[in-house]
Parts: structure tokens; C-alpha cells; sequence
């Protein structure tokens, strides 16, 4: 089913925050440890769903995920997100001592590949899982400024990562579309510093090339303000864009077709981490008052919540939601 199918199907709107970490509040655990430990992430995301009723769940959102399967170093904090501690890849050639590693033999691929499993056995709403953007990948190798200014200077050393970094996140995307995923979302932050022009010619079609290997509907999700990119990221096939909360929605609306689902955007954290229930409520009810002429229009948080983000916040967002007339 097309997302847009899922969405007009429902009498009411629908909300899929994106909230993954907030669930190890209900099972006494860290960050780290659902980072590896997919019963236990599983068990997270099925009892923030069923506190919150939310509509949909992904697994914890991960960047490090893809690049740690090829042996590039990761550091994991206990209460926040992985990072990758260093950027290998200078030259064309460095990308040999890559090609010959198979990253689904990586156990942390698999911790996400079986926490989509055990969801779907457990979840009556869709599972989705993450992927990175081949882009955002190979800056990951590259580092991001020095991907930045290869896209001037050095855009063949650009074309080969990121042609090298499509292969892994479509070998892992079909993984996780096995195991049962409803949706794949592509998280591609890096791409926001590009221009719309440049996003065409280092971005486009590696992510078509994604979503072309996918059965089933993906979604794009770029952090920070992306107006610019509305256009081109439309023109990808992707069936959703998740945009952050510094996007104007009601402004770019018009620009996307009426069978792409626009996801987002309460502010993460002034709204979510820091505010109160009341200003939850009022955010979300003055955003769906001013989509509510969109009917792709699927309430969600511009970007990944963080860990200690008040469950009753998620669950005033849900239920605003939902009462919405």
C-alpha cells in the first residue's frame, strides 16, 4: 500500500513521532544497551507504543549503524546517539580496503534487522526501519567539511563514495524490508548543506537508486532547514518527506505533490524535551490547524526525540492529535 493510501484510508489524522530512545524509560535501560540488544529495543519501542498509542513506530534512530558494518570506529555514549570517531577516505583508492567487506555479517546490522522482526510479530500499527542516505554515508568516510568542499574541488572522489555507500544501504534496507518493514525512512542530514542543484548531482540518484530496490514506500527525512531541497527531494519517488521543525509547512505544502505525505514537524526539543503538555498541545493543534487543507499531511516530531523526553509530552502530541476535528 502507498503511504498516501494509508494516510486517506484513516477517519482521523495520524501521529508517528519520531521516538525511538524515549522508550528506554520504560524498561529502565540506556541508549547503548538497546543499541545492542534487539529483545530489549524491541521491548522499549512496543511499550512506548502501547503508553503513548501512537500510530506507527520506527527502531531507534541510528547513523553509526552502516558505517560501524565497515569497520569504521564508533564511539557509543550511554544516554545519547553513536558517533564516528574518524574519516578514512581521502582518495578514490582508499575505498578499495572496503569493497571486499560484506556489512551484513556486522552484528549490530542485525540487532536492527531482528528488532523489526520481533516488532512485527508483537505491533498492530506499521514498523518502520532507518537506512542512512548514501550521501550522508559517504560523508561518514570523508568527514562532512571535507565532503563539502570535495563536492567544488574533488566531485569524482564524491561520486565514488557515494556510488560505494548506495550498495550498503540498499544490502541493509532489503534486510530490514525482510524482516517485515511497513516503510524505510532514509536519513540523510549531510544533504542539507547542498544546493538544489548540487543535491541533483550528488544525492538524486543514489536515492532513486534506494527506493528502486524497495517493495515498500520510503520516506526522507533531512534535518535543519530545507526549503530549498523541497523540489528535488520530491522528484527522488520517495513517498513521504520528514522535514524539521524550522520549516515552514504551510509554506512549502503547495510545493509538493498531493501524493506525497508531508511528516513533521513540532520542535523536537523546545516543544517536546522542554516544554509543557499544555505547549505541546498548543503546537501540535496550531499545526494541524494550519495543514489541515493537506490531506498528505501526517503529524510527526521534525526530527528524533531525545532519550529523556517526557512521555506525556509524546502522548499529549497522540492524543491532540487524534481529537483533531
Amino acid at each position: 500500500m502507498r503511504l498516501i493510501d494509508w494516510i486517506r484510508k484513516s477517519e482521523e489524522r495520524l501521529c508517528i513521532p519520531l521516538a525511538g530512545y524515549p522508550g528506554t524509560q520504560l524498561t529502565g535501560s540506556t541508549v547503548k544497551q538497546n543499541e545492542f540488544n534487539a529483545e530489549l529495543q524491541a521491548r522499549s519501542l512496543y511499550k512506548l507504543v502501547e503508553r503513548t498509542g501512537c500510530d506507527g513506530v520506527f527502531t531507534m534512530m541510528d547513523l553509526s549503524v552502516e558505517a560501524g558494518s565497515l569497520g569504521l570506529p564508533v564511539r557509543f555514549p550511554l544516554e545519547d546517539s553513536a558517533t564516528i570517531e574518524w574519516h578514512p577516505v581521502k582518495h578514490v583508492s582508499d575505498l578499495q580496503q572496503y569493497k571486499v567487506i560484506d556489512p551484513m555479517y556486522d552484528g549490530r546490522v542485525w540487532v536492527f534487522v531482528e528488532t523489526v522482526r520481533m516488532l512485527k510479530r508483537r505491533m498492530h500499527v506499521p514498523v518502520g526501519g532507518y537506512v542512512i542516505g548514501p550521501f550522508t554515508l559517504a560523508g561518514l568516510m570523508m568527514g562532512a567539511n571535507e565532503i563539502a568542499m570535495a563536492t567544488l574541488e574533488n566531485p569524482n572522489l564524491v561520486l565514488a563514495t557515494v556510488n560505494f555507500a548506495e550498495r550498503v544501504v540498499i544490502a541493509y534496507a532489503k534486510a530490514l524490508e525482510e524482516a517485515g518493514a511497513d516503510m524505510i525512512a532514509v536519513l540523510d542530514p549531510t544533504c542539507v548543506i547542498l544546493s538544489p542543484q548540487a543535491y541533483r548531482q550528488f544525492c538524486s540518484p543514489s536515492i532513486e537508486n534506494v527506493i528502486r530496490h524497495l517493495a515498500v514506500p520510503a520516506i526522507l527525512h533531512i534535518c535543519g532547514n530545507t526549503e530549498h531541497l523541497v523540489e528535488p527531494m520530491c522528484d527522488t519517488g520517495a513517498q513521504g518527506l520528514s522535514l524539521d521543525s524550522m520549516v515552514d509547512f504551510p509554506r512549502i505544502a503547495p510545493k509538493v505533490p498531493g501524493d506525497v505525505v508531508l511528516i513533521g514537524n513540532i520542535n523536537p526539543t523546545t516543544t517536546m524535551l522542554y516544554g509543557s503538555r499544555q505547549d505541546v498541545r498548543r503546537e501540535t493543534t496550531a499545526l494541524l490547524e494550519a495543514m489541515a487543507a493537506y490531506p498528505n499531511f501526517l503529524m510527526s516530531t521534525g526530527c528524533d526525540l531525545p532519550a529523556n523526553t517526557p512521555i506525556e509530552n509524546i502522548t499529549e502530541m497522540v492524543q491532540t492529535t487524534k481529537s483533531f476535528r
